[in-house]
């Protein structure tokens, strides 16, 4: 499972303190642990307004580059942004993320087209999100048409299904699984990814339902997800899946991860 680090990201109070205040060595402590923790990549959103976000986001990566070696996960919902902060990053990494939306893609594509780049595509676009199963993989279509378009590769791309909250939904988590192994099907070499916890909201213990979540998705097809690390139980199932799913030969990933703690007893 490819696992992009979610505790960097000026949406949560205290790390919106943390950048107001230009605290570096809060910011250095959340892409440490996050890294320590397992992580592939490690997520960088500000949640500030456009015209500080370039200056904002250069300061994070800044931060994050001092203690890790890890890609970084440049995320803004503003793909001009995205554009101007990729070369602050020391090597490539995921641009988080492009959509339907507008002229995203066409911004963003040629930018990473003949890099190692990847890219988190939004299964969204100008009307929003689609309702059914069968809308979002329209978008689909146009997105992998205009990614064939600039050379991108299924390879270096990870598709988000967009998860919305359970307790509104009328049928679960079937048009997620519905739209997951449809993907898969179609592309085996692609990335699929999601904020796993966006399904939990509102609902009490969110815990319980983010990691039954993760198991069904998983089992749908994806492969990687936007989540907290350290999270030791959200780990070890992701880990335990991966072997029930046959993906882990002999279990030695699952024995090498719970050696190495990244869940299980706290050492």
């Amino acid at each position: 499972m490819i696992i992009i680090g979610e505790k960097i990201n000026g949406s949560i109070p205290a790390v919106a303190e943390a950048i107001a205040a230009r605290d570096a060595e809060f910011i250095k402590n959340r892409a440490k642990i996050q890294a320590e923790a397992g992580a592939t990549y490690i997520d960088c959103c500000a949640s500030v307004p456009e015209e500080v976000e370039v200056e904002t986001l250069k300061w994070m990566i800044d931060c994050i580059q001092e203690v890790t070696d890890l890609p970084i996960s440049v995320d803004s919902p503003s793909a001009r942004v995205l554009a101007e902060v990729i070369p602050y990053c020391k090597k490539p990494g995921l641009v988080n993320s492009v959509s339907g939306e507008g002229d995203k893609m066409d911004v963003i594509f040629p930018l990473i087209a003949d890099t190692k780049w990847e890219v988190i595509c939004l299964l969204s676009d100008d009307t929003g999100i689609p309702k059914s199963a069968e809308d979002r993989l329209k978008v689909f279509d146009k997105v992998m048409e205009k990614a064939q378009r600039y050379g991108i590769s299924p390879s270096r791309m990870h598709i988000d299904p967009l998860v919305e909250m359970l307790c509104t939904s009328e049928d679960g988590i079937a048009m997620n699984v519905e739209v997951i192994s449809t993907v898969r099907k179609r592309y085996p070499n692609i990335h699929i990814t999601a904020a796993v916890s966006n399904i939990s909201f509102n609902l009490p213990v969110r815990k319980m339902i983010n990691l039954g979540f993760t198991v069904l998705a998983m089992n749908a097809g994806l492969d990687s997800a936007i989540l907290d690390p350290t999270n030791r139980d959200m780990m070890g199932v992701i880990y335990a899946t991966e072997a029930l799913l046959g993906e882990d030969e002999y279990c030695m990933e699952y024995i090498s991860a719970y050696r190495e703690g990244f869940f299980g007893p706290k050492k």
